[in-house]
């Protein structure tokens, strides 16, 4: 039988959440970077609880809201976010249409379900693939890079529009609470401690 590979509270070591140095537990602060050593997140379950609430409340108006207003030869009109898919999908931009869907649903619906099963999981403290379950993290941490596609996309969209002399383009209210919903998340997935997926998996912190 394999043994098992030493693990750091065996071993006195603590890793830095700012910069990743391990350091000696012994230490009351990171000695490259300067900042509190703890060997878990402090109050993560909560923090990660708070900002995913939050997130979930600002996501309905973030859908519901206008995110761009448009105006071309006198006539305008203020569209949301999957407005501005099924008109993207209509014009034959089906490229634009379904980055902006992947972006704007799909990724944050990711997001919100893979780290409510993680924060539900740990506080159970269920040993259900501890594997997959520290993937899938990793996997929230890296989709969270591109989260701000959407913004990006109207404010291109935008500045395209503003070189037609007869049109303008706007971004409206919608596009604030989304921002809000992609940093809400982003945070989330930072509080969160992927080390409480481990704890008593060998019967010790």
């Amino acid at each position: 039988m394999t043994a098992l590979a030493p693990r750091a509270h065996e071993l006195g070591i603590v890793g830095c959440h700012t910069c990743g140095s391990a350091c000696s537990a012994d230490l009351p602060r990171c000695p490259r970077c300067g900042s509190p050593l703890h060997r878990r997140k402090p109050d993560s379950l909560a923090r990660t609880w708070a900002f995913l609430i939050a997130a979930l409340i600002l996501y309905i108006p973030s859908n519901v809201l206008p995110v761009m207003y448009t105006s071309m030869l006198g006539r305008g009109e203020a569209s949301t976010i999957l407005h501005g898919v099924v008109e993207f999908w209509k014009s034959g931009s089906w490229d634009i249409a379904l980055l902006i869907f992947i972006a704007s649903v799909a990724v944050p619906s990711t997001k919100f379900l893979v780290l409510g099963t993680l924060l539900v999981t740990v506080q159970r403290r269920s040993t259900w693939a501890r594997q997959q379950r520290a993937r899938l993290y990793r996997f929230v941490e890296l989709i969270g890079y591109w989260s701000m596609l959407d913004v990006v996309v109207v404010a291109l969209v935008s500045a395209l529009v503003q070189f037609h002399l007869l049109g303008t383009a706007e971004p409206r209210l919608g596009i604030v609470f989304f921002g809000l919903v992609v940093v809400l998340t982003m945070c989330a997935a930072m509080s969160f401690d992927p080390r409480l997926i481990w704890d008593d998996a060998d019967g010790s912190e």
